[in-house]
């Protein structure tokens, strides 16, 4: 009988293994944040700012914002929207490996799961002791759920909520749309008020003080993105070669660029 006990004890330990000890917040670059707890992440890899092409605005404009953040500064919460694969979540990460090289260990980068969204005020009650600035990341955030909660949340927190997110920490969102409706909404919705269904998802856009838009790139940017890559590592290219990757794609960006990056660097016997 203690065998079958023991047994069922480790299956059970399996399926739900105990928390995650506490992060120190003190001095690693970055931190991911999940239904399981924070953990410190050594190394945070990213692209250097400067072959980053064909989104110099936003680049501009999120780095100056981070590199305030980790003077200490008054800083804006960003919405970064927009096409897939045009360097949102990359720009994110490169803007504070920069502002680490430039200012130290003053900023860090926390990235938080989607399936954590819930748990956002423990971590920034933890967050907000710490002498320290910190970036929250959340990535690709989806607006599609049924009761909004998630976006509701965040709502609160970035403006009017009695449990607000501390003044030495800023958010940082990217979404693939600026306008945080569901694609099914319509006045069938909300046979009350249609409009009011629209404004409540579009409320939490207006709560950021920067809400920066990527555009799908041209073709002329495609190519100097790929040319910067090709220069950085050595590699040989032809446009028409590339012009073709993007045509079998569908879709000219910046991600589209380093996955034909990635086929000059394999067939070159190159490491990236």
């Amino acid at each position: 009988m203690s065998d079958a006990l023991t047994r069922i004890a480790e299956a059970l330990e399996r399926l739900a293994p105990p928390p995650a000890s506490a992060a120190d917040w003190a001095t690693a670059p970055a931190f991911v944040h999940d239904q399981r707890g924070s953990r410190a992440v050594d190394r945070v890899v990213a692209p250097p700012l400067e072959l980053l092409r064909g989104i110099d605005a936003q680049k501009a404009l999120v780095t100056a914002n981070v590199n305030r953040l980790a003077q200490g500064h008054a800083a804006h919460d960003m919405l970064l929207w927009g096409a897939r694969g045009m360097g949102k979540s990359a720009l994110l990460r490169a803007s504070v490996l920069a502002a680490q090289a430039a200012f130290g260990n003053a900023v860090a980068l926390v990235q938080v799961a989607p399936d954590a969204l819930a748990s956002l005020a423990p971590l920034f009650a933890a967050l907000g002791r710490q002498d320290r600035r910190f970036l929250v990341f959340i990535d690709d955030l989806g607006f599609e759920d049924a009761d909004g909660a998630g976006p509701r949340a965040l709502r609160s927190w970035l403006e009017g909520g009695v449990e607000a997110r501390p003044g030495n920490v800023r958010l940082a969102v990217t979404s693939n749309r600026r306008a945080i409706v569901p694609r099914h909404l319509s006045e069938q919705d909300d046979p009350i008020n249609p409009r009011d269904a629209v404004d409540d998802k579009l409320a939490l856009a207006d709560r950021f003080g920067l809400s920066i838009g990527f555009h799908a790139c041209s073709q002329d940017d495609y190519l100097a993105i790929i040319g910067g890559y090709c220069t950085q590592f050595g590699l040989d290219w032809t446009a028409d070669e590339a012009l073709e990757w993007s045509k079998r794609r569908g879709a000219r960006s910046g991600r589209v660029a380093w996955q034909f990056i990635t086929e000059l660097a394999g067939r070159a016997g190159k490491a990236l």
